[in-house]
C-alpha cells in the first residue's frame, strides 16, 4: 500500500483543484481519497509536499505501429521490424505520463497483451486493429498505377488499414476485426492529408455503408470512431450513428451542434499538423500533402473555438505519426491558445474515459478507480506547459499501481 500524502489534487472530473489532500493506493486500484490523514497499516507514505497528483494521461488518437511518418518507408516492412520499433514507441508514450492510449489504426490484440502481460513496458492500450476505408479512401495507400489487392501478412503500411465497399463486405470485415480482439472500430468518411488519391473535401462511404459498420459496433457493446475533416462528412457519419469524430478541422457551427446533441465525442488532433508541416522536407513529403497540411493547420484552432462555442465535447488526440511521436504533450500547449487549462486536462483524462467507455475506472483520482497517477512539481492548471517532459516536473508516472518513474526525495 501507498499513501500519497499532502498533495494538490487534480481529480480529472472537477474544475476545481483541492488543497492538502490524501490518497491511499492498495494495490492496482485506488482505495481511499481525504482531505484529511490517512492512516494504514504497513503503507508506505509519500510526502508529497504540496506537489500536484493528477490522473494519469489519456491520447485517445495514437498509432503504435506508424513508424514513418513518411509512409513508402513503411511500404514492404515486416512485422519482425514494425514490432521492433513500436516496443521503443509505446515505453516513450509512458514515459510521458500516458498510461492509457487509443490506437485507431493498427494497433491490436498482440500489442494489447504484450502490455497486459508485462513483456512490453507501455501505456494500457485500446485498439480497432485494421481501419475500415473504401477503395480509392483514405486508407487505400496504392500507388495509381498498383491493381494489387494490399495484404497486411507482408507490410507494416498494410497493416494500419483494410479496404471494404458495400455494406455486406463492411459488416464482414467488421466482425473480422471485432473477433480479432478490436475494442471498436475505425472507419474513414472523408479524403485524407497523407493519403495520395483523395481530396479532403471527399466524402466516403455511402450511410448504408456506415450503418452496417456502426450496427457491428453495437452489437458487440462498442462504438464506431470516424476519420472526418469536413462538415459534410462528419454529419453523414454522426447521422449514420458514429460515435466519435476524428480530426474534424473544417467542422462548423451546426455540425458541432449535432456532435452534443447525440452525445457524440470530438477529437482533435492539431499538434500533429503543425510537427508535420514544419518538418515536411526533413521527412520528404509529397507537394500535395504539403498543401493539405496548410489547409488544415489554417482551420485547427478555428475548430477549437467552434467547438467549445457549440457544446460540443471534445477529447484528446495526437495523430503523431512515425518520427512526430516525440510532440505527443506539445498538443497541450497548442490548445492553450484557446482552452482553458482545466479543460484541456479533463479531456486527456476524464472525458477520454468516457470515450473508452471506462468513466470512473480511468481519467480520475476517485475510490475504486484504478492507481494511474501523475506527481508533477507545480500547478499544470497554472503552467499547462508542465506536462511535457523536457521541463522535467513529472516526478512519478504510476500505472496500475506500479510506478514507472519515481523520482521523488
Amino acid at each position: 500500500m501507498i499513501i500519497f500524502a499532502n498533495c494538490r489534487l487534480i481529480d480529472g472530473t472537477s474544475d476545481t483543484v483541492r488543497e492538502g489532500m490524501h490518497v491511499l493506493v492498495e494495490g492496482n486500484a485506488i482505495r481511499e481519497v481525504s482531505d484529511v490523514p490517512i492512516t494504514a497499516e504497513g503503507a508506505q507514505v509519500i510526502d508529497l509536499a504540496g506537489k500536484t497528483l493528477m490522473p494519469g494521461l489519456i491520447d485517445a488518437h495514437v498509432h503504435v505501429y506508424s513508424i514513418h511518418l513518411n509512409s513508402d518507408r513503411e511500404r514492404g516492412m515486416p512485422h519482425t521490424l514494425m514490432m521492433a520499433h513500436a516496443i521503443h514507441r509505446v515505453r516513450a508514450m509512458l514515459m510521458r505520463g500516458f498510461t492509457t492510449v487509443r490506437d485507431v489504426a493498427g494497433g491490436d490484440w498482440g500489442m494489447k497483451t504484450a502490455i497486459d502481460i508485462g513483456l512490453v513496458e507501455g501505456p494500457r492500450l485500446f485498439v480497432s486493429g485494421r481501419a475500415l476505408s473504401q477503395t480509392g479512401g483514405h486508407g487505400d495507400h496504392r500507388h495509381i498505377t498498383d491493381e494489387s489487392v494490399p495484404c497486411a501478412c507482408t507490410s507494416a503500411l498494410d497493416i494500419m488499414t483494410r479496404l471494404a465497399d458495400c455494406p455486406e463486405e463492411v459488416r464482414h470485415k467488421a466482425r473480422e476485426e471485432l473477433r480479432k480482439g478490436a475494442d471498436h472500430l475505425k472507419i474513414m468518411v472523408s479524403g485524407g492529408v497523407g493519403s495520395p488519391s483523395d481530396a479532403l473535401e471527399n466524402t466516403q462511404y455511402q450511410m448504408d455503408e456506415i450503418r452496417a459498420a456502426v450496427l457491428e459496433a453495437e452489437a458487440r457493446g462498442t462504438y464506431v470512431a470516424a476519420h472526418s475533416y469536413t462538415s459534410k462528412a462528419t454529419r453523414r457519419a454522426l447521422e449514420g450513428g458514429v460515435r466519435t469524430i476524428e480530426h474534424a478541422n473544417f467542422i462548423d457551427v451546426e455540425t458541432a451542434r449535432l456532435a452534443r446533441d447525440k452525445g457524440a465525442f470530438i477529437v482533435p488532433t492539431l499538434i500533429c499538423y503543425r510537427e508535420s508541416a514544419d518538418n515536411a522536407d526533413t521527412y520528404g513529403l509529397r507537394p500535395e500533402v504539403k498543401q493539405k497540411l496548410a489547409e488544415v493547420n489554417e482551420a485547427g484552432t478555428n475548430m477549437l473555438q467552434v467547438c467549445s462555442e457549440a457544446g460540443a465535447t471534445m477529447g484528446f488526440g495526437t495523430d503523431l505519426m512515425g518520427e512526430m511521436i516525440e510532440a505527443q504533450s506539445k498538443e497541450f500547449a497548442l490548445r492553450a491558445n484557446v482552452l482553458k487549462p482545466m479543460d484541456i486536462i479533463k479531456s486527456a483524462t476524464s472525458v477520454n474515459a468516457e470515450i473508452l467507455q471506462q468513466t470512473g475506472r480511468l481519467g480520475c483520482v476517485a475510490t475504486g478507480a484504478m492507481a494511474d497517477l501523475l506527481v508533477i512539481d507545480g500547478d499544470p492548471v497554472e503552467r499547462i506547459e508542465l506536462l511535457e517532459p523536457r521541463y522535467g516536473a513529472i516526478q512519478a508516472i504510476m500505472k496500475n499501481g506500479r510506478f514507472h518513474k519515481q523520482a521523488l526525495d
